[in-house]
């Protein structure tokens, strides 16, 4: 594809391939919704590229992300996600991502989905051209995360969640995905 799209994405096959297929596109799919969640956390201190390329083995890993058996994970589990080099194997990523998908079930339950949750936030709105790490939505949706008990989930590594599933489109002028 010859088109102009986001500096950001670069020349790599994976980053234009993730750039014009889903950042920024709405998503809706609870389970989409999680994987991008973990993926997004698990980021923390790191390049996207690295998580990128690290997909399919987090997706092997984690089971496609179906959060139930996320949240049912024990110790030996763990531990296997700790010897597995396909992926990033902090500790206290991998226990994030356990307890998150733990918090996650108790939001579907109260929301009928996490769709319903994380879309509330804009009544549904998707947020254009903000071009900023946090914002005072990133704020607000971190510190209620965080409340439910939620880790790794900063007003940064939400922010970068919410352009990832659509809530915040920041796509650039010269993008065609403008």
């Amino acid at each position: 594809m010859s088109e102009n799209r986001c500096t950001w994405a670069g020349s790599d096959e994976v980053y234009v391939r993730y750039h014009d297929e889903e950042w920024g596109v709405p998503t809706h799919d609870d389970r989409e919704l999680f994987e991008m969640l973990v993926l997004e956390s698990f980021q923390a201190g790191l390049s996207w590229i690295t998580i990128l390329k690290k997909r399919e083995n987090f997706k092997r890993a984690f089971d496609e992300f179906d959060v139930r058996k996320v949240a049912s994970y024990d110790d030996a589990k763990v531990e296997e996600l700790r010897m597995n080099e396909g992926i990033i194997r902090h500790k206290g990523k991998i226990n994030a991502a356990i307890n998150n998908a733990q918090v996650f079930i108790e939001i579907q339950d109260e929301f009928g989905s996490f769709d319903e949750y994380i879309w509330g936030f804009t009544d549904g709105e998707i947020i254009k051209a903000e071009f900023l790490t946090e914002s005072k939505l990133s704020r607000h949706i971190s510190k209620d995360l965080k409340k439910r008990g939620m880790k790794f989930v900063g007003p940064t590594i939400i922010y970068s969640y919410l352009e990832s599933i659509g809530v915040i489109d920041n796509h650039q002028e010269c993008c065609f995905k403008y």
